[in-house]
C-alpha cells in the first residue's frame, strides 16, 4: 500500500499597515498638515480633509496648484522628520505584545510613510521592526494600488492568498483586497467597505491575528 504524499501546510504571513493600525499618529498627522498649511497661507481644515484621502503630491495639486510640488514636499518632509524627533505619540494597545509574539519572518510592514520615520517611531514606542518593510520609496504606486502588498508577499516568498492584511484605512483595505489577500480592519467603529472581518481595536484582534500566523498572544483588549 502506498501512502499519500504529505502536502506542506501553506505558510501564513501578516502584513501590517503602520499609522492608524500599529501607531496612533492621527493627532501628529493633523498637526503636521496644519503647520504646513499655515506656511502656505491655506485653510488647515481644508488641507487636512484633502490630505486624508490623497497622497501628498495629489494634495499639493489640489490645495496649492500654484506652488512648486517638490518644494511643498520638502517642507512637508521637514515637518514630518521633526515630528518623529519631538512629537508625542504611542503604539495602540496590544501592538507590543502581538509583534513580540510573532516569529520575525512571519510579518511585514507596508506603509505609505518612509522607513526611516517608521524606525524612529518604533524605536520611541518600543516596537520591533521586522526584516521586511515596504515603504513609499519602494514602490511607484501607493495604496489603494495592490503593488505595495504584492511586493511584501514577494519579499516574504509567499502567495498573496496566504497573507493577512491588517488595516485601518479604506485605501489600504482596497489595496489588500486588490492584491487578493485576506483583509481585516481594526481601530474604528465602522468597518471599511470590503473587509473580511472588522475589530473595534487592535487589542481585540491581536489573539486572532497571532493565530493566523501560528502564534499565541495574550493581551488586554483596548
Amino acid at each position: 500500500m502506498t501512502s499519500e504524499p504529505v502536502r506542506p501546510v501553506p505558510r501564513k504571513r501578516v502584513l501590517f499597515d503602520v499609522d492608524g493600525t500599529l501607531i496612533d499618529a492621527v493627532d501628529n498627522q493633523r498637526r503636521v498638515w496644519e503647520t504646513w498649511a499655515g506656511q502656505y497661507g491655506l485653510d488647515p481644515e481644508e488641507v487636512y480633509r484633502v490630505a486624508l484621502r490623497t497622497r501628498p503630491m495629489e494634495t499639493f495639486a489640489q490645495v496649492a496648484p500654484d506652488h512648486d510640488p517638490q518644494a511643498c514636499l520638502a517642507a512637508l518632509h521637514a515637518l514630518e522628520d521633526e515630528d518623529v524627533r519631538s512629537g508625542v505619540y504611542g503604539a495602540f494597545a496590544g501592538a507590543a505584545e502581538l509583534l513580540a509574539a510573532l516569529p520575525r519572518d512571519s510579518w511585514a510592514l507596508v506603509t505609505s510613510n518612509y522607513e526611516r520615520r517608521v524606525r524612529g517611531r518604533f524605536a520611541r514606542t518600543g516596537l520591533p521592526v521586522p526584516p521586511v518593510v515596504v515603504d513609499a520609496a519602494a514602490v511607484t504606486e501607493g495604496k489603494p494600488s495592490p503593488v505595495p502588498y504584492l511586493l511584501a508577499a514577494e519579499r516574504l516568498a509567499v502567495r498573496p492568498e496566504d497573507c493577512l492584511v491588517v488595516e485601518d484605512a479604506p485605501s489600504g483595505v482596497l489595496a489588500g483586497l486588490r492584491a487578493g489577500m485576506v483583509v481585516w480592519g481594526v481601530n474604528g467603529s465602522v468597518a471599511a467597505p470590503g473587509v473580511h472581518r472588522h475589530f473595534a481595536s487592535l487589542g481585540e484582534a491581536a489573539a486572532e491575528i497571532a493565530a493566523f500566523a501560528g502564534a499565541e498572544v495574550e493581551v488586554g483588549r483596548g
